[in-house]
C-alpha cells in the first residue's frame, strides 16, 4: 500500500500537549478467548492454495459505492459461505465509520449500533474483554475524536497473532478518503507544579504495570478497577494494591483517592487511574492545584476512523508468522493498494454448510477478492454482517451467526452514505 503524510489527533485538558514518549510494551499472552477459536478446534495446518477463489452467488446496491455480494469457497473444513461488502472510497456519497456503543465499557449487537448511527452495513470489529468490561483491545477513533488507546500486549484477548503485530494495529479511514492498516500509539502526561506523569492508558481495560490512565465521560459507568489488574506478560496476574485515583475538571485537582472505583464520569471530568509507580506520582497533587493532562494518538497518517484489529495480509502476501489455528467464522478487512476500496468480510462456520477458515485461508481469501493488506477482526460467534435492502428503512443480519443470533460486541465498522 502507498504511504502517505503522517498526521496525529490531540487532546488537551487544561495545558498543551506532552511530548512523545516510550514505546509499548512487548511481553505477550494469548488465548481463544473472544476469537473465534475454540480449545477443540482442529489445529489443521494447510497451505493457503488450498483456498479456492470465491464464486459470487449474488450482488446487489446498497448504496452508490457499495455493494453487497454473497460467495462460496472452500478451505481445509471443507465447503464455506461468505458475505462481502466492496465499499469505494472514490464514490463521494459513501464513507466508513466506527459503530460503537453509547460508551466504551459497553456491548451492542452489529445491528443495533448500525441502527442507532443510521449506517446502511456494518461487520462486527476489535477483540474485547469479554469477561468484566467488554472494552476493545486496541484504539478507537469516532468522527477524528480518540476514543481509547491500546491495553498492553499481553493483556489483549483473542487467537495469537503474528510475531510482528501489537494491539497498536488498527484498519481506519484518513481525512484524504484512502483506508489504511496501520498503527495509532498513545502518548501524553499530567503536569502540576513540579508533578510530571506519563499517560500510557486512554479509556481502556488494562494499564501497563507502573503507568496512568485518562478515563472521560466516554468510557461509562462501569468500574475502572480492571485497569488496574493483570501484568503486561499475564492477563491474569495479579490486581496492583498500591493505587491512585484522581479526578480533574476544569484544569484544577478535584479529589485525590487511593482506591480505584467506578461509575459514570461527568462531561468535562477526566478520572486519573495510576498503579505502583503512578500511583505514588498522582498521590503527589494535591485538590485546587492547577494540572495540565494532555494526550494523543499519533500515527503516520491522519485519521477520521479506526479499529483495532491484527495484519493477516501484508503487500498482498499473508503475514510473516500467521498461526493458521483452527478452521472458525471469522471476519476480517481488506484494503485495495491504492486504499480506495475497502473490502468487510464475514465467513460462516461450525456447520454443515460452512466450515469456517483457518487464519491462513482467511488471508488467502482476501488477497483474493482484491485486498493488498488486510486484518482479522473478532471471530466465532462475534462475526456478523449486518446490511440494508434497498428501500428498507434498516439493516437485517446477512450471514448465520454460529450462536444462533447476533453477539453483543465492543464496536464495528460501518458503512455510512449521505
Amino acid at each position: 500500500m502507498k504511504r502517505f503524510a503522517a498526521g496525529v489527533l490531540v487532546v488537551v485538558v487544561g495545558g498543551a500537549a506532552p511530548a512523545a514518549a516510550g514505546g509499548p510494551p512487548s511481553a505477550r499472552t494469548f488465548d481463544g478467548a473472544g476469537s473465534g477459536e475454540r480449545p477443540d478446534a482442529r489445529r489443521t495446518v494447510t497451505s493457503a492454495r488450498a483456498v479456492v477463489a470465491p464464486r459470487y452467488t449474488s450482488a446487489s446496491r446498497i448504496a452508490a459505492g457499495a455493494v453487497l455480494r454473497t460467495f462460496e469457497t472452500s478451505g481445509s473444513a471443507g465447503k464455506v459461505r461468505g458475505v462481502l461488502v466492496e465499499v469505494n472510497l472514490r464514490a463521494r456519497r459513501v464513507n466508513l465509520g466506527l459503530l460503537h456503543p453509547p460508551s466504551v465499557a459497553a456491548r451492542r449487537t452489529v445491528s443495533a449500533m448500525a441502527a442507532s448511527g443510521r449506517a446502511v452495513a456494518g461487520v462486527n470489529g476489535d477483540f474485547f474483554d469479554i469477561t468484566t468490561t467488554g472494552a476493545s483491545n486496541g484504539p478507537e477513533i469516532d468522527g477524528g475524536r480518540p476514543l481509547k488507546a491500546a491495553v498492553p500486549d499481553g493483556q489483549r484477548f483473542g487467537p495469537q497473532p503474528p510475531p510482528s503485530a501489537t494491539t497498536e494495529d488498527v484498519i481506519g479511514v484518513g481525512a484524504d478518503r484512502r483506508a489504511y492498516i496501520t498503527r495509532l500509539h498513545l502518548t501524553g502526561s499530567v503536569r502540576s507544579g513540579g508533578v510530571k506523569v506519563a499517560l500510557r492508558g486512554l479509556n481502556q481495560y488494562a494499564l501497563p504495570v507502573g503507568g496512568a490512565g485518562a478515563f472521560t465521560s466516554a468510557w461509562g459507568a462501569a468500574s475502572r478497577r480492571r485497569a488496574v489488574c493483570g501484568t503486561d506478560s499475564d492477563r491474569g496476574g495479579p490486581c496492583s494494591s498500591d493505587t491512585a485515583e484522581v479526578a480533574v475538571r476544569g484544569g484544577r485537582v478535584v479529589t485525590v483517592k487511593t482506591s480505584v472505583g467506578g461509575g459514570a464520569i461527568p462531561k468535562g471530568t477526566t478520572v486519573l487511574v495510576g498503579r505502583d509507580g503512578a500511583a505514588r506520582s498522582l498521590r503527589k497533587l494535591r485538590p485546587g492545584a492547577r494540572v495540565s493532562v494532555g494526550y494523543r494518538l499519533s500515527g503516520p497518517h491522519k485519521l477520521r476512523f479506526a479499529v483495532g484489529g491484527f495484519p493477516i495480509l501484508r503487500d498482498g502476501e499473508p503475514s510473516d508468522g500467521l498461526v493458521p489455528g483452527g478452521a472458525a467464522p471469522r471476519t476480517a478487512a481488506g484494503v485495495s493498494r491504492d486504499g480506495r476500496r475497502v473490502y468487510l468480510v464475514v465467513v460462516d462456520g461450525r456447520s454443515e454448510d460452512s466450515g469456517g477458515l483457518t487464519l491462513g485461508e482467511l488471508s488467502a481469501l482476501l488477497a483474493r477478492t482484491g485486498a493488498d493488506d488486510a486484518v482479522n477482526l473478532d471471530g466465532g460467534g462475534s462475526s456478523a454482517l449486518v446490511a440494508r435492502a434497498p428501500g428498507a428503512r434498516g439493516t437485517t443480519v446477512r450471514n448465520h451467526p454460529s450462536d444462533g443470533s447476533e453477539r453483543a460486541v465492543a464496536n464495528g465498522i460501518g458503512v455510512f452514505t449521505r
